[in-house]
């Protein structure tokens, strides 16, 4: 059974996550509204799919916080830190885009990793298996940027 302390930690690694799917929302709405040419419409399509996934991730981990005592913050409370996945500059500029959806699925899965790890040692098995569905989730995501930039670079 968890402790306080371990429900703690728990929330604490659940509003990073939170905070994080919903900053990755608005980026990759923004990212799929900004890119243009012949080779975005694959990535902007992939992007628009994922904006929902992200969102959903989000409630789900909201909902999970306030199941362990905690309020999910509000937009005062989230802090922004995606720079890699701010537009860029020329709107044809779909390797930057794949990039930085790469650092920022990376950041996920690390996240995700941590909190199984932290749901593991609490003891709380609803937790561990929504972070695992979430690991899985953001593990498909990266892979297929991945194959985006191998896709792009072999151009």
């Amino acid at each position: 059974m968890a402790s306080t302390e371990d429900d703690e930690r728990l929330v604490d690694l659940l509003q990073q996550a939170r905070n994080d799917e919903l900053e990755t929302v608005i980026n990759y709405q923004t990212n799929a509204l900004a890119l243009s040419g012949v080779e975005a419409q694959e990535i902007v399509d992939s992007l628009s799919t994922d904006v929902q996934e992200e969102l959903d991730h989000a409630e789900e981990i909201g909902e999970r916080i306030g199941v362990l005592g905690g309020k999910p913050r509000g937009s005062y409370d989230i802090e922004m830190s995606q720079e890699s996945l701010q537009p860029p500059a020329e709107a044809t500029d779909v390797l930057t885009v794949v990039e930085g959806v790469i650092e920022a699925e990376g950041d996920a899965v690390s996240t995700y990793e941590a909190l199984v790890d932290a749901a593991e040692e609490a003891d709380d098995p609803v937790t561990e298996d929504l972070a695992t569905e979430l690991l899985a989730d953001e593990q498909e995501h990266l892979a297929e940027f991945e194959g985006f930039r191998e896709g792009l670079l072999d151009e």
